[in-house]
């Protein structure tokens, strides 16, 4: 999960130049949760910031981690020990966003019915499978555009 987010993250939303552009996913993921979810407009007004507070701080998180990822696709490669930080900091980051997932999920249900809570849920899942899947089509992926 920590790799498809890091991943995903970095290639979504890409401008005209391949520039991420975060605002833009930001709103289109956000506007996404809110319908699939149900969220009327005060709901959506409490808890799309405070979701939104979550995904920056696992997106930090894993920023350690997405550098040596990026760092072994490179010609150079990583070296045996930079290979066993990637495997510790993959683990430790999954730690450390299961932690704080569930901090937030504390927070999540002040706000939302169980339901919407599991509609939210199953909606963000949903987006990054449709994102995925755009992408690999719309640039040809791994497999020439199939899932």
């Amino acid at each position: 999960m920590v790799a498809v987010t890091g991943i995903f993250l970095t290639v979504m939303a890409q401008d005209d130049k391949g520039k991420f552009d975060r605002e833009a996913f930001m709103a289109k993921r956000n506007a996404y949760i809110t319908a699939s979810a149900g969220l009327t407009a005060d709901e959506a007004a409490a808890f799309i910031p405070i979701e939104n507070e979550m995904q920056r701080k696992k997106f930090e998180i894993g920023r350690d981690c997405r550098k040596l990822a990026r760092k072994s696709r490179s010609k150079e490669g990583l070296t045996e020990e930079e290979q066993q930080k990637l495997v510790d900091c993959t683990t430790e980051t999954r730690l450390k966003e299961a932690e704080l997932e569930k901090e937030y999920h504390e927070k999540f249900k002040r706000i939302l019915s169980v339901e919407k809570l599991y509609k939210y849920q199953e909606a963000e899942a949903r987006f990054m499978r449709e994102f995925m899947q755009e992408r690999g089509h719309a640039h040809g992926g791994r497999h020439g555009g199939k899932p």
